[in-house]
């Protein structure tokens, strides 16, 4: 698994921890958390999705609400919201990453982590999303 899945698993658990136990963002950052301490860069690249997403979490929230067709934001489970935010955080704020490649991403961590079908629901907001961004 390359550098950069293995840096959005760890941001996504860290996403879903925080809004599971309210876990700091020091806390997260300190990855004391894993089991497995991984490689620097993906600790490094983990830590930019982390906290780029917590301080842009009202935004991120704000575009996956307008992307969410038939189903509200409170129904959303916590493994698909933390997928969702860490997804869009880079499609709205990380430029260098195409949005094609980000979502992909968050199309193979949903099928390893969520139920069976919400990679179709993921896909479908987070292009939903890209569109909404097209620089």
């Amino acid at each position: 698994m390359g550098e950069r899945r293995q840096a959005r698993i760890a941001a996504f658990q860290a996403l879903y921890a925080w809004e599971e136990s309210g876990e700091t963002v020091e806390s997260l950052l300190a990855f004391n958390w894993l089991d497995n301490k991984p490689e620097e860069p993906v600790l490094v690249f983990a830590s930019l999705i982390i906290k780029g997403t917590l301080d842009n979490v009202d935004r991120i929230d704000r575009e996956i609400r307008s992307n969410l067709k038939k189903w509200s934001f409170e129904r959303l489970s916590r493994v698909d919201l933390a997928i969702l935010r860490i997804a869009a955080y880079e499609i709205i704020f990380q430029e260098d990453i195409p949005p094609t490649v980000t979502i992909d991403e968050a199309v193979e961590i949903s099928k390893k982590f969520s139920s069976p079908d919400s990679y179709k629901f993921v896909n479908g907001v987070l292009d939903g999303i890209r569109k909404a961004n097209l620089s």
